[in-house]
């Protein structure tokens, strides 16, 4: 599963991320609800787990507020909270589970299972399409009419990101973290010597999709004329 990670404990998070993806989980972590909404703006989730007690945005709030917005994904709260009225107000909510810190990982693992059965997975799409782009998401590659552009791990994961995304500025920040991950040691130097290297792939399609710096913001991606097999 796709999992989003938003708790504050800066010892505890780290540790959680490490036990999902020894699950086979891909998991991203976030310190704090609105930190959380940002990820979830760009990226598909199968499962929030949301800390109650973070800064900024807590976690019933932000459970209250994606429902709201028909956000379908499975919802668990981690929290020390543990009276009935608690238990409750975070079902209100929307979780769709609710696990008591501090917990086994055990616990945690098979409430995950649990929602994981009884979701309705949509259908993946098998490509993001920007006319008359196609990023194909098995064969990890991007196409431009008949012409079939080879991308590295991180090439592929940046155009995904930017796609998905179009017209939309990415921090930097976020990209970051999302390509090489939160604890990672990459600068701003390092996404832009990346962002080169795709450019000039870019370059060589008969396409017009181009990929903008955005001063003192980030990055985002344009397709500008649309191209012909002329």
């Amino acid at each position: 599963m796709r999992i989003l990670l938003a708790e504050d404990d800066i010892r505890l998070g780290p540790l959680i991320v490490h036990m999902l993806n020894k699950e086979g989980h891909t998991t991203d972590w976030v310190q704090n609800g609105l930190e959380a909404l940002d990820y979830i703006s760009v990226t598909s989730y199968d499962l929030l787990l949301l800390d109650w007690m973070m800064p900024l945005m807590d976690g019933v709030t932000l459970c209250k507020d994606l429902r709201k917005d028909a956000y379908t994904g499975g919802i668990i709260l981690l929290t020390a909270k543990d009276t009935l009225n608690d238990r409750i107000s975070g079902l209100d909510a929307g979780a769709d589970d609710y696990v008591i810190k501090p917990f086994e990982f055990s616990e945690l693992f098979a409430r995950i299972r649990c929602i994981s059965r009884r979701m309705v997975q949509p259908i993946q799409d098998e490509w993001i399409g920007l006319s008359p782009y196609r990023l194909l998401l098995n064969e990890r590659s991007l196409q431009c009419n008949d012409e079939q552009v080879t991308l590295t791990t991180r090439e592929f994961q940046l155009m995904e990101l930017l796609m998905r995304n179009e017209g939309k500025v990415l921090p930097r920040s976020l990209l970051i973290e999302r390509i090489w991950g939160y604890d990672s040691e990459v600068n701003s130097n390092t996404l832009d010597a990346l962002v080169k290297q795709l450019r000039k792939k870019l370059d060589c399609t008969k396409g017009q999709m181009h990929i903008n710096n955005v001063r003192g913001m980030g990055y985002k991606v344009e397709v500008a004329v649309v191209c012909t097999n002329e």
